[in-house]
């Protein structure tokens, strides 16, 4: 029998300073099976970073041909491709043939992986890239509850998410473009 993804209510509470966007956002999240609290917090954040109207949830890991968050035109065109994780430089590079702009926000040890990939996909003028802080990512994705409120402010490239257990601070490190 197959295992069930798990709902989450989320209510995000964004305030991004940087781009003068207010908005509280309700929503119930799918959690995979085999995703982890931490990626299901990393899609969260990239919400919040990259936050418009159209912005909505792909299928992402129950389907390799979306992507974790994406915008879609009201024709249908895919504006922004939204990837999470360490995805290798072949996909970053087929994203960026499917969408106008792909973000990435990337998380773990990135070290190897920054080496391998960032330099492959330089010519790639649609993609950018974000690091997030480990340490601070896994403190806060920690035993997430499953209804989640958070208060995300965004200023001068920092996020700040705060919640019932208090703040945590992630600088938002840019490893490939810088704009949002």
């Amino acid at each position: 029998m197959a295992l069930q993804a798990t709902p989450y209510k989320a209510e995000l509470n964004i305030t991004d300073m940087d781009r003068n966007v207010y908005a509280t956002v309700r929503m119930t999240i799918a959690r995979h099976p085999s995703e982890t609290e931490e990626r299901m917090a990393v899609r969260l954040l990239s919400y919040a970073l990259w936050y418009d109207e159209a912005l909505a949830f792909g299928r992402g890991l129950s389907d390799v041909d979306e992507p974790a968050l994406w915008s879609k035109t009201l024709d249908g065109r895919v504006a922004h491709w939204i990837e999470v994780g360490q995805p290798d430089a072949e996909r970053l590079t087929w994203s960026s043939r499917r969408a106008e702009r792909v973000s990435l926000m990337a998380y773990g040890n990135l070290k190897q992986w920054t080496t391998k990939v960032v330099g492959n996909i330089g010519a790639l003028n649609n993609v950018d890239i974000v690091a997030l802080p480990q340490e601070p990512l896994a403190a806060l994705s920690e035993n997430l509850p499953r209804t989640i409120s958070w208060g995300v402010m965004i200023t001068d490239g920092v996020m700040f998410v705060s919640d019932e257990h208090g703040q945590t601070e992630l600088p938002l490190e840019w490893l490939k473009g810088a704009h949002r």
